[in-house]
């Protein structure tokens, strides 16, 4: 126990030996304490202050060696990046009009067909038979409506007779036409100009009303539906050049225009919705292939600065700026952290000088030196004739 506190004092008396003779203004201090010491360095009267009110060999006088790097400027939101899905231009689900068995698929999977071109036809006898029967009584009718008309000339019958006669005549025309209807209605044709799909039915079964035959897909041009975020709402305008890539066509680049802009942004994901139509002259691009969408825009300009660069105080992060031979606080407020660099919000220009090393032994408008770095080899300050900097 004794051993130990003699060691603790003798490292004690060590440690107290060297702050008097390697600290300057050691003596000093002690002696505005009232200690004054029979041994050691002997102290210097106050009047040799040097400029400023710093006392030679303080840290006031010293010159500190520090390493700078360039100001730079980089560009944030310029360019945005989402996924969206493909859908064709205008899509159809042919449906069965009425019941029936199925006689004839015209087409087949995967086939490329015009507007009114026939895709399938159902058993139709009975239809015929009804509209044949249709076109006679439409016939008769018309006839015996004409005889009527020329015995009405002559006063022969009567007025309401005549009546009649345009009547039936009147009702074996819409006969005629709801029989040829029925007739048309036996034979399915594509409403659009595109691409058959899968066909859901074959020949010979009986087919229920409204069934689906095929689907139609017309991808002559396609639509990407995609997302964005809500701070880009109020950059995004219909016409805006797009570029898009598809996962399942690696290398190829496609591009087009936003054509639809949501009107509202969805409050659970804090996005935007946009659809942008993509010209597909070769039919390359299919329905619900999945697509990397990119938007250009202006983009906001920000310092960016090393990171070592940055230090922090009670009023926000700073940095040092090197300018004519002395040290500058410069507040900076970061506003994104990359791995190259920061970008800050602060009163810097591209090639300013920004203390990167020897940055924890500064003070306001402290004298440095650039070792390396842009200002290195640039003359010191004359601090002698410079007031001292304000706190």
């Amino acid at each position: 126990m004794i051993r130990q506190i003699l060691a603790s004092l003798a490292i004690l008396v060590a440690a107290a030996l060297a702050w008097l003779f390697l600290v300057p203004g050691a003596p000093e201090t002690l002696a505005r304490v009232g200690i004054v010491l029979p041994f050691g360095p002997a102290v210097q009267a106050e009047t040799t202050r040097g400029p400023g009110g710093a006392r030679p060999g303080g840290f006031a006088g010293r010159t500190t060696n520090v390493v700078t790097s360039e100001v730079v400027v980089a560009r944030i939101n310029d360019t945005l990046s989402a996924i969206g899905e493909g859908s064709p231009a205008r899509a159809v689900t042919v449906m069965a009009a009425s019941a029936g068995t199925l006689a004839e698929v015209a087409v087949r999977p995967g086939q490329v067909v015009e507007a009114g071109q026939i895709i399938a036809r159902f058993d139709a006898a009975a239809e015929q038979i009804e509209y044949d029967r249709a076109v006679l009584a439409a016939e008769d009718a018309a006839a015996t409506l004409l005889r009527t008309e020329g015995l009405a000339s002559t006063n022969v019958v009567a007025g309401t007779a005549l009546a009649a006669a345009q009547l039936a005549d009147a009702n074996a025309q819409l006969a005629l036409r709801n029989a040829e209807l029925a007739l048309e209605r036996r034979t399915i044709t594509s409403p659009i100009a595109g691409t058959i799909g899968l066909i859901r039915v074959t020949p010979g079964n009986y087919v229920a009303a409204q069934t689906a035959i095929t689907t139609i897909d017309d991808t002559s041009s396609v639509l990407i539906d995609f997302w964005v975020p809500e701070r880009y709402a109020t950059q995004i305008r219909s016409g805006m050049k797009v570029s898009v890539t598809a996962v399942a066509l690696p290398g190829r680049s496609f591009s087009g225009d936003i054509s639809i802009i949501d009107n509202r942004i969805d409050p659970a994901s804090r996005t935007l919705q946009v659809q942008a139509e993509i010209p597909n002259p070769d039919h390359e691009l299919r329905a619900g292939m999945s697509f990397s969408v990119a938007l250009d825009f202006p983009g906001e300009d920000y310092p960016a600065v090393n990171p070592l660069a940055i230090l922090w105080s009670s009023e926000g992060s700073y940095v040092w700026k090197y300018q004519d031979g002395a040290a500058i606080r410069v507040m900076a407020e970061i506003v994104q952290r990359n791995s190259d660099g920061v970008l800050v919000r602060a009163d810097l220009q591209p090639g300013d000088a920004i203390i990167t090393e020897g940055i924890l032994q500064l003070s306001e408008g402290a004298s440095v030196t650039v070792l390396e770095g842009p200002g290195a080899g640039a003359p010191q300050a004359d601090r002698s004739a410079a007031p001292a900097p304000s706190r």
